[in-house]
């Protein structure tokens, strides 16, 4: 893992890794190039959660660069306000929709207006299926481009380090239990699951039983989930928590220790880092042990000049364009490169 994370696609000629394929989706069909001004709609779930904060200042902050306008809509968690939001944009004359859909049920409606507006369409951190509401089923020609993470790489680092904490800790595997705690319909946080899951047991054995929490991706979801998830497993002197975004986690280890669970008795490893740092400057104990950092600036820039490349230069969306990261923790997230707002 690099000490820091890269910068993505500028001026400088830094680019993100990708799956070296272009996008075999239709969503985008029949797409004519812009002579004049680009315009850009970001339409963004969750907007004012942190990392989709940031991933707005990073398209913003391309946007001025590229000379492009750019609006950014937050969507909140309302999944018929991404149709109507998709529809104003349209009828806004934006020539390219850039999308973080907060529910992937709405893919086949988004992908159909966007072709029927004859606009350029790219998902962003979370994927869509133009055929179907469960993009983890659908055909590969189906799904649209998205630009991100790779949910793979990033819960294989998490599982990683989870089971280095465990056995730095010398728990016992029989009274010790894994949390994993996502949204369970979001394709990439079961992604990162699935991948957290089979590296740890990779690194540390089969032997400690995993325990599914389904939450709503916040941490009051997350914590209030985990307080019945405790009541529901009496005994239990361990606790191991990851799942798909710091929100989880940080919920998860909020409802441990507001239930006496020593921070000790905590391995909590968090994804994306900018919750997890805020407990590290407290400088109070903590079961948030360590995070992988994702920085949603980048994947705004990164979105934004791919969706100008492709509207300007007719460059093919690629497939997927994924973002590096990096783990941090208490002792080295200053030196990673990462602000802690």
């Amino acid at each position: 893992m690099s000490a820091a994370l890269l910068g993505l696609v500028s001026v400088a000629g830094l680019t993100a890794c990708s799956t070296g394929q272009e996008s075999s989706s239709s969503a985008s069909g029949g797409v004519k190039p812009v002579d004049g001004k680009v315009s850009l709609t970001y339409l963004q779930k969750q907007g004012d959660q942190e990392y989709f904060v940031g991933e707005a200042a990073g398209a913003k902050a391309k946007a001025a660069e590229l000379g492009v306008d750019l609006k950014v809509v937050n969507l909140g968690s309302d999944a018929n306000k991404t149709v109507s939001e998709v529809q104003s944009a349209i009828a806004g004359k934006s020539n390219g929709l850039i999308v973080v859909v907060p529910d992937p049920a709405v893919g086949p409606q988004v992908v159909q207006t966007a072709k029927d507006g004859k606009v350029a369409l790219l998902t962003s951190d979370d994927q869509i299926c133009a055929t179907g509401p469960a993009p983890a089923s659908c055909a590969r020609t189906d799904l649209v481009a998205r630009v991100g993470f790779s949910g793979e790489q990033m819960g294989g680092e998490v599982g990683k380090r989870a089971a280095a904490e465990f056995k730095k800790a010398g728990w016992n595997p029989a009274d010790t239990r894994i949390i994993s705690a996502w949204k369970q319909d979001v394709t990439v946080c079961g992604d990162r699951v699935k991948a957290a899951k089979a590296a740890f047991a990779a690194a540390a054995g089969d032997g400690v039983k995993n325990i599914d929490v389904a939450t709503d991706n916040t941490p009051t979801g997350a914590q209030d989930k985990t307080a019945a998830t405790l009541t529901a497993n009496p005994g239990v002197k361990h606790w191991i928590v990851w799942g798909c975004n710091d929100e989880n986690v940080q919920g998860a280890v909020t409802a441990l220790q507001n239930a006496n669970v020593s921070p000790d008795d905590i391995d909590g490893v968090g994804l994306g880092a900018y919750l997890a740092c805020k407990d590290w400057t407290s400088g109070k104990p903590t079961g948030m042990k360590a995070a992988l950092f994702i920085n949603g600036k980048d994947v705004g820039a990164l979105a934004v000049q791919t969706m100008y490349d492709k509207l300007k230069n007719g460059k093919d969306f690629p497939a997927e364009a994924f973002a590096t990261t990096t783990m941090v923790d208490a002792a080295t997230w200053k030196s990673s490169g990462m602000t802690c707002s």
